[in-house]
């Protein structure tokens, strides 16, 4: 794999919806006002939280040196603009509107506290509120070592920029840090450094971590990258009281470019045994926290400073167990027992404590006291989940028996602002006991579309069904409203009265969700309900492929793993063939392979050639990165005519040939914006 990647793939995907939002907010959008029933809930609130601690509002401002100077731009267009959410200060929870959640709100109102601060003054400063996620810059001896360089280029670099001015006229990165594989922790790194740079620079990261990056933004990309347009709020274009606050964990994610460097150590220490080492002579002890956050995850101790910086391991709102943009679903049990050993290890002497996410929290007693109730949120979700899990009750009866005990939910930092109790209640029960709750009639379900019309028969059709809907929306039951006219719009997805009473109920959900990606999730429904020609809109502008640079770094087994995954099994049907593959990569080197297709199941074998006498494929990686992309009989055209143009070339029997087209019909593409709310 070549050291650098541009745009990678999961974040253009993120960059694409971000960027053309604005194209949107001329289409007709009829966001509706909180009904009595959300008001009344949302007031209720109030009630629960002591709305009068104001020393989260003390930390997210402390030590601010410069405000960040927004908006962010590239060329004409704007990637990042936190004067959007302004609108947001204006209120106090007693003056939120009924359309926002007040606890939401507060943490909405912390999460605009943007610019650069100090966490310990002259040593370790932040970046805060240029992107979804913090960057860190800690002084070393000869420069400054830079933790989770954002999301984009552009945010990265205007961090660097305002550095510069208030921090270090001559700042110099000394190295880099990758905490971990999500992309908003390393994609803005070609703002912080140049590729070749790793050859003077060194860049740190946890052992998996190129893996894992690839898995999300490649193999699983095009997937998540939509459904992350939902939980971001990619796609709301109003920034007001009805439209998209943020997410919880931030804002959203920035437009831009984005990257990623080739790391040059990777890490696998525990807490006991620590990689205890000096980064241009700042000591740091460093450990690995797999398998809770983030597939790989490291957390670090400052000994000089007192400092312990958790990543995302501890933030300021409970997090997800499963992200609701789709990965693997993350172990409670074992994040329990990461913080209990950092209490253990360092419970004692931290004084600060910072993060990859939010503000920091300072004083001993404050940090273990979060840290405490952190370890025991996550294991709660473990215990009690399997506790239920074991008298019988299912995922659902469970997320809806399991409430936090005053101890845990009444601190703001447990609060499901990004993560909620319920979905990750739901996430552990899959986590221990997988997708079948044991009933039969789950067994082998109908498929939506199929059972819609079922349910709708059984309703007395759709005006009755409708009609009685309409009765449930009056009287506040919006969640019964969602699963009743969620079968009527897969039944008859052009039935604009279920689609627009369905976005209502959804609406109101969303204005009184706590957790900004279920606002999110719910506003974005509501908005592609109401606009059936929306993602049309989308489709016409660009319909989202893989980023190209991402495929050119690929090395060759998870390349040809990618390809394998658009193979068609049924389109493949009887193929039994083998192919020798001599690929000329994007930095010169030539890749070879063994491809067979056999069973309707594609495998290659980089680095090996068969028999002198199979039929030999040579062409660029971007042809087939083209005709991958394309799919079908679209790609195999692609490759003819790169044959005819002498950028690739078959050399084979006539039935070699047949069985090559075949191969390359049966590839599939992956359409970005495919229906979510609909059929």
């Amino acid at each position: 794999m070549c050291m650098l990647t541009r745009r990678c793939s999961l974040a253009a995907l993120f960059l694409f919806v971000f960027s053309f939002a604005s194209i949107l907010s001329a289409q007709p959008e009829s966001p509706k006002p909180a009904t009595p029933f959300t008001a009344a809930a949302n007031k209720r609130v109030l009630k629960e939280l002591n709305f009068n601690n104001v020393n989260d509002y003390n930390n997210a401002s402390r030590n601010l040196i410069a405000p960040l100077k927004t908006p962010i731009t590239s060329g004409k267009e704007t990637v990042w603009d936190m004067g959007k959410y302004s609108f947001l200060n204006q209120y106090t929870p007693e003056t939120c509107p009924p359309e926002i959640n007040p606890s939401l709100m507060r943490q909405e109102q912390l999460n605009n506290q943007a610019g650069l601060y100090a966490v310990v003054p002259g040593e370790i400063y932040q970046i805060r509120g240029f992107d979804l996620s913090v960057m860190s810059l800690i002084r070393g001896k000869t420069g400054w070592i830079v933790m989770d360089p954002l999301v984009s280029e552009e945010t990265a670099r205007a961090g660097i920029d305002s550095a510069r001015v208030y921090l270090d006229k001559n700042f110099k990165v000394s190295a880099v840090i990758f905490t971990h594989s999500h992309i908003d922790h390393y994609g803005g790194v070609l703002g912080v450094m140049a590729a070749a740079d790793t050859t003077n620079i060194p860049v740190y990261a946890p052992e998996g971590f190129l893996e894992h990056a690839f898995n999300e933004n490649i193999m699983a990309g095009t997937a998540m990258g939509r459904r992350a347009s939902y939980m971001y709020g990619n796609t709301i274009s109003e920034h007001n009281k009805s439209g998209q606050i943020g997410s919880g964990l931030g804002k959203t994610t920035a437009g831009g470019h984005n990257g990623i460097v080739r790391p040059t150590v990777y890490i696998n220490a525990t807490i006991d045994q620590p990689f205890d080492t000096l980064i241009d002579g700042v000591h740091v002890k460093i450990w690995n926290s797999p398998n809770a956050e983030a597939p790989t995850e490291m957390m670090f101790y400052f000994p000089k400073h007192k400092a312990f910086c958790s990543a995302e391991e501890v933030t300021q709102t409970m997090h997800n167990t499963y992200s609701l943009r789709g990965a693997m679903v993350r172990d409670p049990l074992a994040w329990s027992q990461y913080i209990d050993e950092t209490i253990s290890t360092y419970g004692k002497d931290v004084e600060v404590m910072f993060a990859s996410h939010h503000w920091p929290t300072w004083g001993n007693d404050t940090i273990v006291d979060l840290l405490k109730k952190q370890r025991d949120l996550y294991k709660y979700i473990n215990d009690q989940t399997l506790r239920l899990t074991n008298q019988g009750y299912t995922m659902i009866e469970i997320a809806e028996r399991i409430k936090l005990p005053p101890s845990l939910g009444q601190l703001f930092p447990n609060r499901g602002y990004y993560g909620t109790l319920s979905h990750n209640l739901k996430a552990t029960y899959q986590r221990y006991i997988g997708w079948f709750d044991g009933n039969p009639a789950n067994l082998h379900a109908l498929p939506p579309e199929e059972a819609g019309k079922k349910y709708v028969e059984f309703m007395g059709g759709p005006a009755k069904l409708l009609a009685r809907a309409r009765m449930s929306y009056d009287s506040g039951e919006y969640r019964w409203v969602g699963m009743v006219l969620n079968h009527l719009v897969f039944a008859e997805p052009n039935n604009m009265a279920a689609r627009n009473l369905l976005a209502d109920a959804y609406e109101q959900m969303g204005y009184q969700a706590e957790s900004g990606p279920w606002r999110n999730f719910y506003l974005t429904g509501a908005r592609e309900l109401r606009q059936p020609k929306r993602l049309d809109v989308f489709r016409k502008l660009n319909n989202v492929e893989p980023n190209r640079d991402d495929l050119d770094n690929m090395d060759a087994d998870e390349y040809f793993q990618y390809l394998a995954i658009h193979l068609d099994g049924m389109e493949a049907e009887g193929l039994n063939a083998s192919f020798n593959i001599l690929m000329q990569n994007a930095d010169g080197t030539t890749t070879t392979a063994l491809l067979q297709v056999e069973n309707s199941v594609m495998r290659a074998y980089s680095g090996e050639l068969g028999d002198v006498k199979l039929p030999i494929v040579a062409l660029t990686r971007s042809t087939l990165n083209d005709v991958m992309i394309s799919g079908g009989e679209a790609g195999a055209l692609k490759f003819w005519a790169a044959v005819k143009d002498q950028k690739a070339s078959f050399t084979g029997t006539e039935q070699a040939r047949r069985e090559w087209e075949q191969f390359l019909k049966s590839l599939e593409a992956f359409p970005f914006w495919f229906n979510i709310i609909e059929p």
